[in-house]
């Protein structure tokens, strides 16, 4: 769905959306929607600019950081984006921005994408890493086996010769 500027007024505007997996493609590698992602907001404009808020409940599959298993996350989401018009935007070529103009996005054309707006918050909200349980093995350097599963019996008694200096060192 795609929001004009104009009309976005002073009086808050409810919106609700489900977006399929299909209309927000997530981009990471490992990461992938589980299913229909929900929105559920308003627009509002304050000071000249439009306010985009509301929430994003979605879950999400992403493979674990250790044995890449895909390990199911759930998300609700809080988020107020503003945005502006970019002819309201000074030209200089060097400007001192106010701390809250750092959170502002400029509105391309201006048009307003909830698509993107609620891909981005989900991608905002993935975590660095992310683990199957606590004591994920991961997998063998040696072999690609997921240690979780089977013991491949590789043997790791060999040194990295960068560090063999090392072993001698009481």
């Amino acid at each position: 769905m795609i929001i004009d500027l104009v009309n976005v007024v002073a009086r808050p505007k409810a919106i609700e959306l489900t977006f399929t997996p299909n209309e927000i493609d997530l981009e990471i590698d490992g990461t992938k929607l589980a299913g229909d992602v929900r929105f559920k907001g308003e627009t509002e404009r304050v000071d000249d600019k439009a306010h985009v808020r509301g929430t994003v409940d979605a879950e999400v599959f992403v493979d674990c950081t250790r044995c890449l298993v895909p390990v199911s996350r759930k998300f609700e989401i809080l988020f107020d984006d503003i945005f502006v018009d970019p002819a309201d935007e000074p030209v200089d070529a060097e400007i001192i921005l106010a701390p809250d103009a750092l959170d502002e996005s400029i509105a391309i054309d201006g048009k307003i994408d909830l698509a993107e707006v609620v891909r981005e918050q989900i991608i905002l909200a993935l975590p660095d890493q992310v683990y199957c349980k606590d004591d994920c093995k991961g997998l063998c350097p040696k072999c690609g086996s997921n240690r979780n599963l089977i013991d491949c019996r590789c043997i790791e008694e060999e040194i990295d010769p960068r560090w063999s200096a090392l072993k001698d060192i009481r």
